[in-house]
C-alpha cells in the first residue's frame, strides 16, 4: 500500500510540474512585467527583494521548491544577465546597474526544465529547423552559438521555458530616469498597429515619451537613406544579363545565412549596413553621448547589434512584445494619450517592413537616378528561411535566375512576421501598406527629413551618400 501511495505522489509531483511549465512563454512576460513594476517603483533594492519576487512567481504558478533556481534564472536572463543555474541571488542588482550594453549569446539554455518534458513529444530534435542552432543531446537542447542566425524560433517553439532571450530593458531604467542621459528610440517600419487598432504612430511617440526617451525616430527614414545608396550600388554593379545583386541587408538571418554558409554568393551582398544601425550611427553624429534603442519584431537584432563591427552603433533592443509588456506594467494607456505626429519617411522606406517592400523601394530610385537602363531591374522576392536557403542552393550551384535583385527575409512575410510581433502576418502587412500609402512622401528621393539630416551634418545633396567618403564610410559594414 505504502509503495503505491509513494507511486501517486510522484505522478501528482510530476502533474503540478508539467502544469508550472506549460505555457511558459507567456508566463515569462508575466515575470518580467512584475520585474519591470518593481524595479521602476524603486522596489527592488536587495538580495530579499529579488527572493521575495522569486517565491511570489513560484507560489503563483504553483512550482516547487526545487524549481527556484530555473526560477531565478528565468529573472536573470529578463533582467538581461546570464543564467547561473544557481538558488542564490548574489550581485545582479549590482550588475545591472554598471551595465551600458548587453553581452552575448542572445539565446540562453535554462536549466531544470527538461525533465518534466516527455520526450516523445519533446520539439528539441527539430527545434531549430534549419541546422544553425539547437539539437538533441541528453537532457534537452544544446546551443551552439557559433552556428546559431539568432532568428528565436527555437524560443517560440520550446513551450516550457528551456530557451530564453535576454530582455534589454532592466538596465535601461536608470539610464531613462537620469536626466543628464539623451535616450534616442529609433522603431522598425514594422511597428505600425503593433499595439492595437487606431493606435497612431504619435500615440506611441508619446508614450515612449513618458518612458524617458528624448524622442522616436522612424528607422524607414534611415531605410531610405540606405534604399538610395543601394540603387546607385545596383546601378553601377549590374551590368551585364549574367550579374546579380542581394540586398536586404536589413535582415541579419539572410545576411548571417549567406554570410555562414555561402561565401561565394555572398560576394554579391550589398556592403550597406542595416537602416538600424543607420539610425544610431547617424543620431550619434547628430547627438554625441546620446543612447539609441531600437525597437523591432526581431531576436536577430538582438544579435546584429552586438557584432563586434557593429558595436556600440546601437545600445539596447527592444521588442515589439516586450515594449507592449513594458507599457501595461507601467499603466501607459496609448488610446489614451494625445498623438505627436510626424512624418518621417517615405512609402518605400515603410514597406521595408514586409516581403517585397525592399525591391520596390530601390526599383523606385533605380528608375529615377537610370531612366534608360537596357537592363531594368528584376526582382526575386523570398521569405522564411527554407525558401532563402533554396534560392542560395539555386544561385550558389550556378544555375541562371530570372532575376538580377534578390532580396531575402528570415522571416515568412518579411519583418512583419517576425517572432516578437503582436498581430498575425496578413493584418500586420495590410496596415503597413495603408501606412506607407499615407506617407506625404512619395520616394526616397523626396524624403526632405533625409536632406536636413545630411545638411546637419555638412552635405548638401541626396548624391553625397554615394560620392562622399564620410557618408559612405557610415553606411557600409567593415
Amino acid at each position: 500500500m505504502c509503495i503505491i501511495v509513494l507511486i501517486i505522489s510522484k505522478e501528482r509531483v510530476s502533474e503540478i510540474s508539467l502544469n508550472a511549465f506549460t505555457g511558459f512563454q507567456q508566463k515569462r512576460m508575466e515575470i518580467f512585467s512584475e520585474l519591470v513594476k518593481r524595479y521602476w517603483n524603486g522596489e527592488l533594492k536587495d538580495i530579499k527583494d529579488l527572493d521575495k519576487l522569486a517565491l511570489d512567481i513560484k507560489e503563483k504558478y504553483e512550482f516547487k521548491e526545487d524549481d527556484l533556481s530555473f526560477i531565478k534564472d528565468q529573472i536573470r536572463v529578463a533582467m538581461g544577465l546570464e543564467p547561473k543555474g544557481k538558488a542564490k541571488f548574489e550581485n545582479e542588482l549590482e550588475e545591472i546597474t554598471e551595465i551600458d550594453a548587453i553581452k552575448k549569446p542572445i539565446v540562453s539554455k535554462i536549466e531544470g526544465v527538461c525533465e518534466y518534458c516527455d520526450k516523445e513529444d519533446c520539439g528539441c530534435d527539430d527545434i531549430c529547423r534549419y541546422e544553425a542552432q539547437v539539437y538533441k543531446r541528453q537532457k534537452g537542447p544544446v546551443i551552439v552559438n557559433d552556428k546559431c542566425l539568432s532568428c528565436g524560433q527555437c524560443i517560440n517553439d520550446c513551450d516550457f521555458g528551456a530557451l530564453a532571450d535576454k530582455i534589454e530593458f532592466i538596465p535601461l531604467i536608470n539610464m531613462l530616469k537620469d536626466t543628464n542621459t539623451k535616450v534616442y528610440a529609433t522603431v522598425a517600419p514594422a511597428i505600425i498597429g503593433q499595439f492595437g487598432d487606431n493606435i497612431s504612430m504619435g500615440q506611441i511617440r508619446t508614450g515612449l515619451k513618458l518612458l524617458g526617451f528624448q524622442d522616436m525616430i522612424e528607422v524607414a527614414m534611415f531605410a531610405d537613406i540606405l534604399t538610395i545608396k543601394e540603387a546607385h550600388e545596383f546601378n553601377h554593379l549590374v551590368k551585364k544579363e549574367e550579374d546579380f545583386f542581394l540586398t536586404s541587408c536589413c535582415c541579419p538571418v539572410w545576411f548571417n545565412l549567406t554570410k555562414k554558409n555561402y561565401p561565394d554568393t555572398f560576394e554579391h551582398m550589398s556592403p550597406s549596413i542595416s537602416p538600424m544601425i543607420a539610425s544610431g550611427r547617424f543620431l550619434k553624429e547628430l547627438y554625441p553621448e546620446s543612447k539609441v534603442v531600437f525597437i523591432g519584431p526581431c531576436i536577430a537584432k538582438k544579435g546584429e547589434a552586438k557584432e563586434p563591427s557593429l558595436k556600440g552603433d546601437i545600445d539596447f533592443v527592444l521588442t515589439f512584445r516586450e515594449l507592449d509588456q513594458i507599457f501595461k506594467s507601467l499603466d501607459i494607456d496609448l488610446k489614451s494619450l494625445e498623438g505627436d505626429e510626424k512624418d518621417q519617411a517615405s512609402f518605400g522606406g515603410r514597406v521595408y517592413a514586409r516581403t517585397g517592400g525592399v525591391s520596390f523601394s530601390v526599383k523606385t530610385v533605380v528608375n529615377r537616378i537610370a531612366p534608360r537602363r537596357l537592363i531594368k531591374l528584376q526582382a526575386k522576392k523570398v521569405d522564411g528561411v527554407k525558401n532563402c536557403k533554396l534560392i542560395l542552393d539555386h544561385l550558389s550551384s550556378g544555375k541562371e535566375l530570372s532575376a538580377n535583385f534578390v532580396e531575402g527575409m528570415g522571416c515568412d512575410g518579411g519583418c512583419v512576421g517576425g517572432p516578437r510581433t503582436n498581430i498575425e502576418v496578413d493584418k500586420a502587412t495590410r496596415i503597413v501598406n495603408e501606412f506607407g500609402e499615407d506617407s506625404l512622401i512619395m520616394t526616397p528621393y523626396d524624403n526632405l527629413n533625409v536632406m536636413k539630416i545630411l545638411n546637419e551634418l555638412g552635405f548638401d545633396s541626396m548624391e553625397d551618400i554615394v560620392k562622399e567618403e564620410y557618408l559612405i564610410k557610415l553606411l557600409t559594414r567593415e
